[in-house]
């Protein structure tokens, strides 16, 4: 095993089962993120509402859905960073949902400029 595997471990066991299950939902949502893009895509955003309860991991879900037009992996860093803010730093949720929302919105403004 890797250094970093055995860091990521370690991490992973002290933390609560209840932000252990955040961080796998998250590393799925990163698996099965597909950076090709797709023509027949809409290239308008959707119009998926926000939930009045919604974990963070659900948000990028939902927003990833939302707009569809756009290339996750330029949002990727700036997400995680978010969803790291939240998990690792005790950021309320409803904060972090909101800056991902930006995030996505200041993104799809710049995709349809180009």
């Amino acid at each position: 095993m890797k250094p970093e595997e055995k860091k990521l471990l370690r991490l992973l066991e002290t933390l609560p089962a209840e932000q252990q299950n955040t961080v796998f939902a998250f590393v799925e949502f990163l698996a099965a993120r597909n950076p090709a893009v797709d023509i027949s895509v809409s290239q308008e955003p959707l119009a998926i509402p926000r939930p009045a309860e919604e974990s963070v991991v659900k948000a990028i879900k939902r927003l990833r859905e939302t707009y569809p037009m756009l290339n996750t992996d330029k949002l990727l860093h700036e997400a995680s960073g978010f969803m790291m803010k939240h998990v690792m730093h005790g950021k309320p949720a409803v904060e972090a949902i909101d800056e991902l929302e930006a995030l996505f919105a200041r993104y799809y403004e710049m995709h349809k400029d180009s």
